[in-house]
């Protein structure tokens, strides 16, 4: 009987030890998934917040395109408004009186004059017979001739004898300098 209570013992003992090798391993393993359980809900967090920060981001920068879009539509059209608006007022000044232009031809002429001293003038078909009187009549324009008419809406564009120097007196060229000065007016009166 002593070997059975040997082996009774012996058998006891691996029990006891089966025992505290599972529970040793039962502790550790949940150890391990209690750690494991951390670093998920660490990378679930993190990649969460990675997710909505470029959520947010891409956001912004979708907001921020739509507003440019925008602001680039707005522009088209009130450019487009301020060109209609150049052209209206070219042709507003091209359909004034005949007398106007006629006036008008002639003090180009001399300011002409005053600056080059002689050369050619050239006009558009209306202000042929301005030109040419202004040339027979004036004494200061002596020195100048007319050389043929342009397609321009009024005004002149007289060039130097050399053809060195020329000076654009057209009307489109006075509009677009006066265009240029009051174009932020023009734009808060157009555009408020």
């Amino acid at each position: 009987m002593a070997l059975d209570a040997v082996v009774g013992e012996i058998r006891e003992k691996a029990t006891q030890e089966a025992e505290a090798i599972k529970s040793a391993g039962k502790a550790e393993a949940d150890a391990i998934l209690a750690d494991a359980k951390k670093q998920t809900d660490e990378i679930k967090i993190a990649a969460e917040e990675e997710v909505n920060r470029k959520t947010e981001y891409i956001l912004r920068q979708e907001h921020a395109a739509a507003n440019l879009a925008v602001k680039r539509e707005i522009l088209n059209a009130q450019k487009e408004k301020l060109d209609e608006a150049y052209s209206a007022a070219l042709m507003q000044v091209a359909a004034l009186p005949d007398d106007f232009h006629k006036k008008a031809v002639r003090e180009l002429c001399m300011r002409t004059a005053a600056e080059l001293g002689g050369g050619i003038i050239y006009c558009n078909e209306r202000d042929k017979p301005a030109v040419e009187d202004a040339l027979s009549s004036l004494k200061a324009l002596s020195g100048f001739s007319f050389a043929g008419t342009k397609d321009i809406l009024g005004g002149i564009i007289a060039e130097s004898r050399d053809g060195g120097m020329q000076l654009d007196y057209s009307y489109a060229t006075f509009l677009a300098e006066v265009w240029e000065s009051g174009l932020k007016d023009a734009s808060e009166i157009l555009f408020r």
